[in-house]
Parts: structure tokens; sequence; C-alpha cells
């Protein structure tokens, strides 16, 4: 079965575009909710159809009603880090989704995996450097 990634409002148009480019299956935030919909709303899709969302906003982690939406809906939530424009950050992920999808590998949610991009001395070795995942929650 195919993965589908959903894509939060914060990640604009070209995270989605280039990730849908490098032929991953997405689906954004703008095509199925109102731009002030509710965090709750787009985790609770999510976890009832099974798309792994993907998110700009690392605070998510500390919101309690959205850290239980996330455990109440058994979400698969990526938090993309990193000052960096949505393309560079789309890049990294897609240079690192082997890294993610290991990570997330035979792992249900509830789930949240931070995304970094390399390290300065990683990119000097190689502009095409994979960043790194690590699980968030639950706590290893």
């Amino acid at each position: 079965m195919s993965r589908v990634y959903f894509t939060d409002r914060d990640l604009g148009k070209q995270f989605p575009r280039i990730l849908t480019d490098a032929g991953l299956s997405v689906k954004r935030h703008a095509d199925l909710f109102h731009q002030e919909g509710s965090d709750e709303e787009w985790l609770e899709y999510c976890g009832k159809n099974d798309c792994i969302a993907i998110t700009h906003n690392s605070r998510i982690r500390y919101v309690p009603n959205e850290i239980a939406a996330v455990v109440r809906f058994k979400v698969r939530l990526l938090v993309v880090v990193g000052h960096a424009t949505n393309a560079e950050l789309a890049g990294n992920f897609v240079r690192t989704l082997h890294k993610i999808e290991s990570l997330m590998a035979g792992r249900s949610g509830p789930l949240i995996v931070k995304v970094y991009r390399p390290t300065p001395t990683e990119l000097l070795k190689s502009t095409y450097a994979p960043g790194r995942a690590e699980v968030w929650f639950p706590r290893p």
C-alpha cells in the first residue's frame, strides 16, 4: 500500500509540489480545509484516513489539545525542523525519506518524528546530504 502524506498549511504550495514531483502521494491542507480551521481537525483527518501528517510547526508537540489529538487519532506526525525556505525543507525531506520511512516501518500512531536538516559539516561533504529523523513521541 502506498503512503499518503498530508502537508499542513504552514508548508505552503511549494513543499507539497516538490514531494509530488519526487513521486510521493500528497494531500494539501488547502485542498481539504479552510485556512482558519483548527489543527485538531486535520489531525483527526490524518488519523482516520491513515495519512502521514507533515508540519513545520514544532510547537504542536507542546500544545495540550493538539498532542491529545495526535494520541486520540493515532496520527503519525512528521515535524520538519529548521529555519529554511519551504523549498529547502522539502528537498531535505525527499533526500531524508529513506531514513524517515525506515524509522516509521512497522510503527503505527501515535508517533511524532522530528526531521532535521543535515549539519553544516555534512553539507560541506555533499550538498545533497540527507538529514536525520528521530522519534520524539513516544519517548524511546
